[in-house]
């Protein structure tokens, strides 16, 4: 029976491999084995793991700023989507940063991530208009 615990570094390597696989999830420097480690452990008890058979078959990762609430890469296995692990993931993570005090969440989806944007549509999260995302690297030239 799929088991929905805490993420842990050990975890890393069936991660990145699910990640790699998860059609319309971006990857980047920031998804070394260092950067996460570093991330959960800024992040303690807010990022989640499924597990069944020994393979992990859904991952969310999450933290917050002290101000708002933070989602990245959800991903379920496509042979165990529809058994709502995702739904469980998410739910473990909200009620986490209900915890810390965290009233509102947010997650950045891929514009043509098709099975993203359905998931958290039909999961009654609100699609922001009029707000544009603006980015920059920390080092200066």
């Amino acid at each position: 029976m799929p088991e929905i615990r805490e993420m842990t570094i050990h975890d890393y390597d069936m991660c990145i491999t699910l990640w790699k696989r998860t059609e319309g999830m971006a990857l980047s420097a920031a998804d070394s084995r260092e950067a996460i480690r570093s991330y959960l452990n800024r992040n303690t008890g807010m990022s989640f793991v499924c597990v069944d058979g020994g393979q992990v078959t859904g991952t969310i990762l999450c933290g917050h700023d002290g101000r708002r609430g933070y989602i990245y890469h959800v991903a379920v296995d496509p042979e165990h989507r529809g058994k709502s692990i995702g739904r469980r993931l998410v739910d473990c993570s909200l009620k986490r940063l209900q915890i810390a005090g965290i009233d509102k969440c947010h997650i950045m989806v891929i514009e043509d991530n098709e099975i993203g944007n359905r998931f958290w549509s039909l999961s009654g999260w609100m699609k922001r208009d009029g707000i544009l995302l603006y980015s920059s690297e920390t080092a200066f030239p």
